[in-house]
């Protein structure tokens, strides 16, 4: 999973030296979100909605995410999004109203992202959906004055569990690293974390530092990485020295966390791990699927043994049958969306809240008011066993600190065996408690 943000110029590595996330305006920022929901649910202060066309009785949305940048990409979310309007539409629309899909790509630039906030507003799109963006606090505003709600956020910024106008569907990095980090602390020695040297990367040692100390363990060995770095060399070596002959009598482990970059980093692991053969790798889904477990030798590939959480169940699961069919029928050679990536995933589970949404609506206006309202007011989404049910009434609310506006905490951990990523525990691991320690 990327966890990139806010640039800046250094590239060093620091050994157990996490910022707390609990900063001052960290939650200033949740007591102010707070009380915005609260002025919300009052009615007070908000910009009327934007609605589907009168005469035409459209639903329109968009969908954006970064395409063809040199950081994280995720082209088939937008693609996702067209190929489920297409779907939707061909079965008689959503309540007989026609699902419009707009799509902008934000470029992983903070402007070209407020522009796509803005696009959205000036086409009055009821919402923004199952979307990926590293600069919620650049387009969250612009929604927020729109009245525009967003819903399911891939969850890479804090914005996005904290702006009333945001409905996560997943627990974002956060219950993603906490999870992890509780599994490793039974299987793993020392613990290494290669991760961005970004303002959101600085996060990633708490979360995971959580989970390990929750199961006993010593707080993970931290390594920065340039954001944009095009080999991990010194970073592989570095993080193998210090995992290894540390007289434990498990394995080392070590942790990428660098998004599109992970899978540069384990070209360089690979080479170097052959003299350092007790030492596995651990990740996060969104850093790793399939495909890049494939690329990198499959079974005889580092990833073997590894585990990785993820937001949902493993691609194979008979739960996600109805979505591959759509990619099937609506999109086939559309190489841009891959059923195993965790975009494509949220995507697919932020529609299926938008068509609850609209389905709830029957005989009344579509407008980002009344999408706003159903949500709030308790409209219950059941996503297939995708997720646990989604629900974002105040009172849903999971109460971590910093993260407000979260309501699913649970990830899956999966494992790869045979070169192939299947699950290593049936059902989902509940972070929570978890994410409270990590705010403490």
């Amino acid at each position: 999973m990327s966890m990139t943000g806010r640039r800046r110029t250094r590239s060093t590595f620091r050994t157990n030296s996490p910022r707390s996330m609990s900063t001052g305006s960290t939650r200033a920022r949740s007591m102010s979100a707070l009380a915005v929901c609260a002025a919300l649910a009052a009615g007070c202060g908000v910009v009327p909605g934007t609605s589907a066309d009168a005469e035409s009785g459209d639903v329109t949305v968009m969908t954006w995410a970064p395409e063809g940048t040199d950081a994280t990409n995720k082209p088939g979310m937008p693609a996702m999004a067209q190929a489920y309007a297409r779907w939707i539409n061909s079965t008689g629309g959503l309540n007989g109203r026609k699902l419009k899909v707009l799509t902008c790509n934000d470029h992983n630039d903070r402007v070209a992202a407020a522009k796509c906030a803005r696009r959205a507003a000036a086409e009055n799109v009821v919402a923004v959906v199952g979307s990926y963006s590293q600069f919620g606090d650049d387009f969250l505003g612009p929604l927020a004055s729109a009245g525009i709600p967003y819903i399911g956020g891939y969850g890479v910024t804090n914005d996005e569990f904290t702006n009333p106008m945001s409905y996560p569907v997943n627990g974002g990095s956060p219950a993603l690293l906490a999870g992890l980090g509780k599994e490793l602390a039974a299987v793993c020695g020392p613990v290494a974390l290669i991760r961005p040297d970004t303002i959101a990367g600085d996060q990633l040692p708490q979360l995971l530092n959580s989970g390990l100390q929750a199961g006993g363990h010593a707080a993970a060995l931290d390594q920065l990485a340039a954001e944009a770095a095009t080999e991990y060399g010194t970073h592989t070596k570095l993080a193998l020295e210090r995992t290894t002959n540390t007289g434990d009598e498990k394995k080392g482990c070590v942790v990428p966390a660098l998004g599109d970059r992970t899978n540069t980093f384990m070209d360089s692991f690979r080479r170097d791990r052959e003299d350092y053969p007790d030492v596995r790798t651990a990740t996060v889904l969104g850093s790793v699927d399939q495909t890049v477990i494939n690329a990198n030798g499959g079974k005889s590939g580092p990833y073997e043994d590894s585990y990785i959480t993820g937001w949902y169940p493993v691609a194979g699961d008979a739960r996600w049958d109805e979505m591959k069919k759509v990619v099937n029928e609506e999109a086939f050679g559309d190489n841009r969306i891959d059923p195993q990536d965790a975009g494509v995933q949220t995507t697919w589970i932020a529609y299926t809240v938008l068509k609850a949404v609209v389905e709830s609506l029957e005989g009344r206006e579509v407008s980002s008011t009344t999408v706003r309202r159903a949500l709030d007011d308790g409209l219950r989404v059941n996503t297939g066993g995708l997720t646990p049910t989604l629900r974002w009434r105040f009172e849903d609310l999971l109460s971590v600190v910093g993260f407000p506006r979260l309501v699913n905490a649970q990830v899956t951990l999966q494992v790869v065996r045979e070169g192939r990523l299947v699950a290593a525990r049936k059902g989902f691991i509940d972070t929570t408690k978890l994410l409270e320690n990590a705010a403490d």
